[in-house]
């Protein structure tokens, strides 16, 4: 019986890619569902049937569930993770929402009079003359607004096992950010210009 050396084993199997395809229609799904929860009025509701269920798993199990998961993303067929829902229910991410959602409140005023707009990024930034008394409150808004944005960019990527996905779910929420806007809010187009909704 020959056997296969081990050199030629590895090489076979260094040779096989995965392509694990962004799942782009799921991320707008999962960033109007995040961003209308954010600017509603209802508060967030962590106990919806709609959430994934808590599991307490220890250090093994979470190997062996690691090592199934990878198992199965070898040999599912890539064309299949396009049609995947994301995971959004960690306890990060449910952090950064409910951070998001209470400021909001402080926010929308700066939106609705022009102070600030949603640049082409989906970054929030000063539009508009700020009044000296609400220079430091609303610089103080924006860089904590944004700062959470891209924590959440990152947290919904890690959460779904593809950490590089991060800047295409970036782009997927610039774009939302924007048509979930409300009426008279200013937004950035991709040219630069602004323009008020």
């Amino acid at each position: 019986m020959r056997t296969v050396p081990l050199i030629s084993v590895l090489f076979l199997t260094a040779c096989v890619t995965i392509n694990i395809y962004f799942p782009a229609a799921a991320a707008e799904k999962v960033a109007d569902e995040i961003i209308k929860g954010i600017q509603s009025e209802k508060s967030i509701d962590t106990d919806s049937k709609d959430l994934e269920p808590q599991v307490n798993i220890n250090g093994m199990q979470r190997i062996v569930y690691q090592l199934i998961d990878a198992t199965i993303e070898f040999v599912i067929p890539s064309a299949h993770a396009a049609n995947v829902d994301l995971s959004v229910n960690t306890a990060e991410i449910r952090k950064l929402r409910a951070k998001m959602k209470s400021r909001f409140s402080a926010l929308k005023p700066f939106y609705a009079s022009g102070v600030i707009g949603i640049k082409s990024d989906g970054f929030v930034t000063t539009k508009g003359k700020v009044a000296l008394k609400n220079r430091n409150k609303v610089k103080k808004l924006v860089s904590a607004e944004n700062a959470d944005r891209q924590r959440l960019y990152q947290a919904i990527a890690n959460a779904n096992g593809h950490p590089e996905w991060s800047a295409q779910i970036k782009s997927t929420f610039a774009t939302r950010w924007v048509s979930n806007a409300q009426s008279g809010w200013w937004y950035q187009s991709s040219n630069g210009s602004w323009k008020q909704k």
